[in-house]
């Protein structure tokens, strides 16, 4: 401790931290750069400068054992083609095969849907007093895109976004997690992926059903049913929820300062910054679980194998020796984040999250110049692996 009269702490699953972790993480990148919790038994490390260097190290920092922290702390064994959850060589052979499925080309390819989904979500609403940025549209739209891209039909779509939401809950305490959440998670895709082997489509989940991955001798395999499950509840999953709490967390920035929101209004050719930079004010993902694989040094200590770390890109991005003013919501900023990660990990998805949010605010901002948000009747969505709003609605009249 020090230079404070109360001993900072930083605790994952405490909901007042996690309603506003910002003023916990400052203190801990001035006090504890390399931070200790003995109730879970995990470090962390706050500054922009070591956590961009912590993310891409992944021969120090591992993510085979989970990414998020109820995954990692459990010691729940995390099942192969979850790529999020692997460590090379075998998260560069699936990576690569991803990649040749998820890029930007065909993301870019489904702008005009994604239109089209914003705008049946928001004309209903133009008479109303106001809408939900979250269950109206952040939970609604991307749910139809990933469930489009994959080749799930709409009937489908909200029971396996419910049933991942249940999955993804958390409460106050570690060691609440499902032992079966993999097998549960990856289930739910079962039927739609058995009626897709004999009903081919211009979809991803056809693409895998079809891809090959080459292995590390050279040799071609098609991919094990199991592991084209894996992959299409990933995407699913990742898809549909980071892109809800960015909408969330956007409309939330525009409602609080109006002038920024104006020139937005103005002139749509800014929206592309007000996503980056609410993407690094308010991230959606802002904590990623790392397991240590080899001694480290770190702040005169030694972090030893087998530690659990938290690498918070969150307070990075937050960070006052990186950014100028970095409390300050500013659309104009620039600079970058590290809130889609960096090296292997960096996101496969994030041209879709970027062109969603925009998309999903020229239609917003079209309609309505106006809105103030609703905080009597808002709340916060409690899950293990995202951060930000389960409902923001917000007055337009």
């Amino acid at each position: 401790m020090t230079g404070s009269a109360v001993e900072v702490y930083y605790d994952p699953y405490d909901h007042a931290i996690d309603d506003d972790p910002y003023p916990v993480w400052r203190r801990m990148r001035s006090e504890a750069p390399l931070y200790y919790n003995d109730k879970y038994n995990f470090y962390a490390l706050s500054r922009y400068d070591d956590v961009a260097a912590a993310l891409p190290d992944w021969q120090t920092y591992r993510s085979g054992h989970g990414t998020t922290a109820d995954i990692l702390f459990s010691g729940i064994e995390v099942p192969p083609g979850i790529l999020l959850f692997e460590d090379p060589p075998l998260h560069d052979l699936h990576r690569r095969l991803l990649s040749r499925v998820f890029t930007p080309r065909r993301m870019l390819a489904v702008e005009d849907m994604v239109r089209e989904y914003c705008c049946s979500a928001l004309d209903p609403l133009q008479d109303a007093d106001g809408f939900d940025f979250v269950t109206d549209l952040g939970a609604f739209m991307p749910m139809r895109t990933i469930g489009y891209l994959l080749g799930i039909p709409e009937e489908g779509q909200q029971q396996i976004r419910d049933i991942n939401d249940r999955n993804i809950t958390v409460g106050n305490e570690a060691g609440d997690i499902s032992p079966t959440i993999f097998a549960e998670t990856i289930g739910m895709f079962a039927e739609y992926i058995e009626w897709r082997a004999t009903h081919p489509s211009d979809d991803l989940m056809t693409d895998l059903l079809n891809a090959e991955v080459e292995e590390a001798d050279g040799t071609r395999r098609p991919l094990e049913r199991t592991e084209v499950l894996a992959y299409t509840a990933m995407v699913a999953g990742a898809g549909n929820e980071t892109t809800a709490r960015l909408i969330g967390f956007m409309g939330q920035l525009l409602g609080e300062h109006p002038d920024q929101r104006h020139e937005l209004v103005a002139d749509p050719a800014l929206i592309p910054g007000a996503v980056e930079e609410t993407l690094r004010y308010e991230p959606p993902s802002p904590v990623q679980a790392r397991y240590v694989a080899r001694d480290v040094e770190l702040y005169g200590r030694t972090v030893t194998e087998g530690s659990y770390m938290l690498l918070l890109n969150g307070s990075a991005n937050r960070d006052d020796a990186h950014f100028p003013d970095p409390d300050r919501f500013d659309i104009h900023r620039g600079g970058g984040h590290l809130s889609f990660g960096q090296g292997i990990h960096f996101c496969l998805g994030s041209a879709l999250a970027r062109l969603e949010a925009r998309v999903a605010f020229e239609e917003v901002l079209r309609r309505w110049p106006d809105w103030t948000v609703d905080y009597e009747n808002a709340s916060r969505a409690r899950t293990s692996s995202v951060r930000g709003w389960a409902r923001l609605p917000v007055r337009t009249r």
